[in-house]
């Protein structure tokens, strides 16, 4: 069934828009330009109500190319930043974890979000994931996601904005698996490892499975030399814009009429987050060889993909950032069901 007229004609209003935001902050030299660019032009066009949605098959498959590219920066440098730094990588991530914890049981003493929705809301990481298993377990999906996407987007913007000041863009180089020679075949294997690693992921029902099947996947082959992971840089763009989209797109007026009452809530419990988060930061500084920004991305409560994707086009350590963010990916994944029902069991529930 072909798309009638007026869809085509948003796609490409989106797509031009879009483009000029993206292009735009690339000048201006900020990380993940191609990321940001089309999620706020996305966000725009789905508060204004424009009946656009990226199809999930589409967001899969720019996970799973993020996958990939994550995959070409974890190396055997990632195993010894995990073994020395071990111990101090938990903490980070425990705290991280029970902050948003923490914040999700306030919100939900206040009332400021029905039931449990603030729990899985409020889950630092695994946004998609934390979605799909909070409309499993009763929650409405949609206030979650309305959390969720607001961290994501403002984690999005905090990051590339103190990365943008932080980074010196003259010795920032393009993201890992792009600073090769795309040659056909490591490209086809690339493709075929996002593939397989998706398929397998997706089919075990691991959540976040298109992005973290291709990332093991790709890790395995790539670190022990097995396999050259490699895309090119029009792919990776295309993947950026398509994660931007999906995010934006999720933005609706609905939502946003149905949650302005949480809202200076949801905005203040982000915010705090992400203070605490970067305070975390600073103190990294002071216990390891790392600077604020590497230690701030590491820290950041976005999804792996987004802070991947300003971490590899910033001059940071994306070895331990990416180290953090994969082990607090899981840790969520682990933890967010838990958490939920902690929080339940310890507000008291209204008579009926």
């Amino acid at each position: 069934m072909p798309f009638p007229t007026r869809t085509i004609a948003l796609w490409a209003a989106l797509i031009a828009a879009s483009a000029l935001l993206g292009f735009g902050l690339k000048l201006a030299q900020f990380p993940a330009a191609l990321l940001l660019g089309p999620m706020v032009a996305a966000i725009v066009f789905g508060v204004r109500g424009a009946p656009l949605r990226m199809p999930k098959p589409a967001f899969q498959a720019a996970q799973a190319m993020i996958g990939c590219m994550v995959a070409h920066a974890i190396t055997a440098e990632i195993t010894k930043t995990l073994i020395a730094d071990g111990p101090l990588i938990l903490l980070v991530v425990g705290v991280t974890v029970l902050a948003g914890a923490l914040v999700g049981l306030i919100l939900t003493r206040l009332r400021v979000l029905p039931g449990t929705t603030a729990a899985w809301g409020s889950s630092p990481g695994g946004a998609a994931a934390m979605v799909a298993m909070a409309e499993e377990y009763g929650s409405d999906p949609r206030l979650v996601a309305f959390m969720q996407y607001v961290r994501v987007a403002a984690v999005v913007l905090s990051a590339s904005l103190v990365a943008r000041l932080l980074t010196d863009s003259a010795t920032a180089g393009p993201p890992p698996a792009a600073a090769e020679a795309a040659t056909f075949l490591p490209v086809l294997v690339t493709l075929a490892v996002a593939a397989v690693g998706a398929g397998v992921a997706l089919w075990l029902r691991l959540a976040a499975g298109a992005l973290i099947g291709p990332m093991l996947l790709g890790a395995a082959l790539h670190a022990t030399g097995v396999a050259s992971i490699s895309l090119p840089l029009p792919i990776l763009e295309l993947a950026y814009a398509t994660i931007g989209w999906y995010v934006g797109l999720r933005f609706t007026r609905e939502t946003l009429r149905a949650t302005l009452h949480a809202l200076p809530g949801i905005l203040v419990a982000t915010l705090a987050v992400i203070l605490l988060c970067a305070g975390w930061a600073l103190g990294l500084t002071h216990l390891l060889a790392i600077d604020f920004l590497t230690a701030f991305l590491a820290t950041s409560p976005g999804g792996l993909d987004s802070v991947a994707i300003i971490a590899v086009g910033s001059k940071v350590d994306v070895s331990f950032v990416l180290a953090v963010q994969t082990l607090r990916l899981f840790v969520v994944l682990i933890t967010g069901p838990l958490l939920a029902k902690w929080i339940a069991r310890a507000v008291p529930q209204e008579p009926a």
